[in-house]
């Protein structure tokens, strides 16, 4: 076994273990723990595939901010474990029915797929060579050239899911008093401000 075997099965077994652990452990902030770990080994693979910008946009915006985000908000938030976890059994069933409907469109994805002509030359060559252009430029011409219609749809996707979510947990509650704008804007100075003549000794 050569270093970069033992390398890749290094950081290959964490991302398998990490991510069953992720699903499965039973408190939330071990799994948040759990996540972290499988995007750290995440990025060592990149690394070793010579992908090192993947790599380090891997560690800084998810390992160092969406994650930490979720390790926030999961432990700033007082949820009741058992309750949830009683509430979770009621939805087993359906939960496996599920699963057994999705696990058999895999089975039948996977049994009817086909390669097209020239996988190997592509699979081999995914990207122009080093010598050519560095990886991040690669990824650059990959995303903002062949495939930029793509990645436009996508960032509008993301954009529409945005604006759904504000939407509907968006709540207008008559009891809150709100500034208005227009109505401080317009207001008369005469009838906004009145001088009372206070006298020595005597109050308003």
């Amino acid at each position: 076994m050569t270093v970069a075997d033992f390398a890749f099965y290094m950081f290959a077994l964490p991302v398998v273990i990490g991510g069953l652990l992720t699903v499965t452990a039973k408190n939330p902030v071990h799994s948040v723990l759990w996540l972290i770990l499988a995007f750290l080994s995440a990025a060592g693979l990149f690394v070793l595939l010579g992908a090192e910008f993947v790599a380090m946009l891997l560690v800084i915006v998810y390992v160092g901010a969406v994650a930490v985000l979720f390790l926030f908000v999961v432990m700033m938030l007082d949820v009741d474990f058992a309750g949830l976890k009683a509430e979770m059994a009621k939805y087993v069933p359906l939960g496996g029915l599920i699963g057994v409907v999705l696990l058999m469109q895999l089975v039948l994805a996977y049994g009817s797929w086909t390669f097209s002509d020239g996988i190997d030359a592509r699979l081999g060559n995914p990207a122009p060579p080093l010598s050519e252009a560095h990886n991040t430029e690669a990824l650059g011409l990959i995303l903002y050239d062949r495939y930029f219609l793509l990645f436009q749809l996508s960032g509008l996707i993301l954009l529409v899911a945005m604006v759904g979510a504000i939407v509907l947990t968006l709540r207008h509650r008559a009891d809150i008093k709100r500034q208005d704008v227009l109505a401080q804007m317009y207001r008369d100075p005469a009838k906004a401000m009145e001088l009372k003549d206070v006298k020595p000794g005597q109050g308003l």
